[in-house]
């Protein structure tokens, strides 16, 4: 078994669930506003609220993960991080965009 040190298991962790809550927040969004079988009546606010936090919980986790990158000088993390945050403010550039 390899060994890592604490900080590198954190990046990996941390890119990992940044990731998967990305997901997470791109398949909620696809399925309550682009793709349902009918318009909604009344604006889903349960689904506006789990949006809303699991957008934070991506901001944090992708700024994390750029700050303790940065701090030990990890070049792909670095990367990686910078990548996923623009990223991330393209989709809620085009996400606006799309709905006005």
């Amino acid at each position: 078994m390899i060994y890592r040190s604490g900080k590198i298991q954190f990046l990996f962790w941390t890119a990992f669930f940044s990731v998967l809550i990305y997901l997470w927040l791109a398949a909620v969004g696809l399925q309550t506003f682009v793709l349902p079988d009918e318009p909604p009546m009344e604006f889903p606010t349960h689904v506006a609220t789990l949006m809303f936090i699991l957008f934070g919980l991506l901001i944090i986790t992708t700024l994390a993960g750029v700050v303790v990158s940065m701090m030990i000088s990890n070049r792909f993390y670095i990367q990686f991080f910078s990548g996923m945050t623009i990223f991330i403010f393209a989709s809620m550039i085009f996400a606006k965009s799309f709905f006005g």
